[in-house]
């Protein structure tokens, strides 16, 4: 599969996890904790789906690829700026400067 794909299917299932959650439960009948501990689920599905599109080829772990450096600098833009926009331009734009050059 393309990174594409890997895009569009992990976008489908992260809103459908998120989705699913919220249209079909009745929210009054959770309590506040609950409430907290289901807000979690979106972030702890990501990263399942993200991380082996971007670890694993052919069934092997893989450490140094275009993949894991540009994962790497979004990473590390995220925990100093905090910004979303900042980290997802970082990583598609270096992952495009490394593929293209």
């Amino acid at each position: 599969m393309n990174i594409w794909t890997y895009t569009i299917t992990i976008g489908i299932l992260t809103f459908l996890s998120r989705y699913l959650v919220t249209a079909y439960s009745n929210s009054k009948t959770y309590s506040e904790t609950t409430k907290k501990v289901l807000s979690y689920v979106p972030s702890a599905v990501f990263p399942s789906l993200i991380f082996p599109a971007i670890f694993y080829k052919n069934s092997s772990l893989v450490l140094f690829s275009d993949e894991v450096l540009a994962f790497t600098v979004a990473m590390i833009v995220s925990i100093i700026f905090k910004n979303i926009f900042l980290t997802v331009i970082s990583g598609i734009s270096v992952y495009l400067l490394i593929t293209f050059l």
